[in-house]
């Protein structure tokens, strides 16, 4: 397959994803229309919900590329912010973060129903059931959602062979039947996660092997011919280099922070908190039932309720066992999940670092070059001051024999010859005495 062929295929395949994911123009005539229609696609995750109302009254109305855990279907969808703070559970200040006219540094926030994810162009919230993206333009918030719905999909589609083997392997038998959780399988919120944090990497990644790709061979022109158009050139480069690695920097702080705090990584496990609370619930309801329930006139037997105390205390402490073994598990899997970007970003950090230390070290070479310059300078200069100086004798001989003054050694018709070889004799051993206590003091390299 040609090259041609797969960049008119990728383009083919995003120029669709974008028809099917970027909302369509609306004309006036069809929001007067659209006004008398119930909105159903938008209705669907957000009942009760007149969008078109609220932006009427301009309640901040934003468009967002929502994806489902379920099915992996995406859809465009335009809800205020209010309504995305009460259906997340989230307060205005973390919302505020996603805000696409602040610029806010890199943030990964794990909340009691939400994960508020900040990462370069990926700006989303991430639910146990979906994932909230703002609509974008950008190529890599399009290649976000692909790639989570390719993810989401790929689970589905296992054949037999693949599920026996992963039945095999640290009980992949009880996620199918039971829901639970092993090494091998990932809850919805880690892969959102995982997928934006692959798609932040990537793109510094990019930006550092695009800058990488730039810098040397214009830092080896600077090294060879130093004007004012190269080092302009470098100043701007450097400029780049050091918001690339602040922004860098940011990211492997985030995630090392993420790292060094067992709380905040299990506050990121929406979907065990959300059965947890299912359970609770059921478990309320259940008790408010045998409460309701009539009461046998005939009483139990003092041993059956002892019996009964005795289980329901094991079956008790066998569940907070079992939570906390759990819990300590989706730290680990957390743990090596972040584990993993953290290498990759360090990576990257680590190739903009080395960038660095090269331009430093070409500055301090081209410091050096200019110093020797300047140094061939001031011995030149030292140079021709001494030569001056021995010039200038001639000019203090003319002028002591120049004064008006009768003396009988203008009456020789040789004493112009003499005065003259005298002076410039005594002149170069003058200038030969300079030269020998500059090499003596190692002043001029001769």
């Amino acid at each position: 397959m040609s090259p041609s062929y797969k960049l008119i295929q990728t383009s083919f395949v995003m120029g669709d994803l974008k028809e099917r994911l970027l909302p369509k123009p609306t004309s006036i005539s069809q929001l007067g229309d659209a006004s008398s229609r119930p909105f159903a696609s938008l209705r669907q995750p957000f009942q009760g919900v007149d969008v078109l109302g609220l932006k009427k009254r301009g309640q901040g109305v934003r468009s967002w590329i929502r994806v489902d855990a379920s099915s992996g279907d995406s859809q465009v969808i335009e809800v205020d912010k209010f309504t995305v703070m009460r259906r997340c559970d989230l307060p205005a200040r973390d919302l505020r973060l996603l805000d696409p006219l602040f610029v806010y540094p890199s943030t990964i926030l794990g909340r009691e129903k939400a994960i508020v994810v900040n990462l370069e162009q990926i700006r989303c919230i991430i639910t146990a059931d979906e994932v909230l993206l703002l609509n974008s333009l950008d190529s890599y918030v399009l290649q976000y959602v692909v790639e989570l719905q390719k993810r989401l999909k790929e689970v589905w589609h296992l054949d037999g062979s693949e599920l026996d083997r992963l039945r095999g392997c640290n009980g992949f038998g009880g996620i199918i039947g039971n829901n639970n959780t092993s090494s091998d399988y990932l809850p919805f919120e880690f892969k959102a996660l995982e997928v934006a944090l692959e798609a932040a990497c990537t793109f510094l990644e990019s930006q550092a092997s695009e800058l990488e790709t730039e810098a040397y061979p214009l830092l080896d022109e600077l090294t060879s011919t130093i004007s004012t158009l190269n080092l302009e050139r470098v100043r701007r480069l450097k400029s780049r280099l050091v918001a690339l690695t602040r922004r860098v920097q940011k990211v492997r702080d985030e995630i090392e922070q993420l790292m060094d705090d067992d709380g905040d990584m299990a506050e990121m496990y929406l979907t065990e908190k959300k059965k947890r609370m299912e359970s609770i619930s059921y478990g309320g309801e259940q008790s408010m039932e045998s409460v309701s329930a009539p009461v046998s006139p005939v009483s139990s037997p003092p041993d059956y309720r002892k019996l009964e105390k005795s289980l329901s205390f094991a079956r008790s402490r066998h569940d907070s066992m079992r939570s906390s073994e759990n819990g300590k598990q989706h730290i680990e899997e957390m743990e090596m999940l972040l584990e993993a970007y953290f290498v990759v970003i360090d990576s990257t950090l680590n190739k903009l670092t080395s960038l660095k230390e090269y331009i430093d070290d070409t500055e301090d070479f081209i410091n050096i070059q200019l110093d020797n310059v300047r140094n061939q300078l001031i011995q030149f200069e030292l140079l021709l001051t001494t030569a001056t100086f021995v010039v200038a004798i001639f000019g203090v001989v003319a002028g002591i024999f120049g004064m008006n003054f009768p003396i009988t050694l203008f009456d020789s018709p040789s004493a112009f010859d003499w005065v003259l070889l005298i002076t410039g004799v005594a002149g170069l051993l003058i200038f030969a005495s300079f030269l020998w206590f500059f090499k003596s003091r190692r002043v001029m390299p001769f």
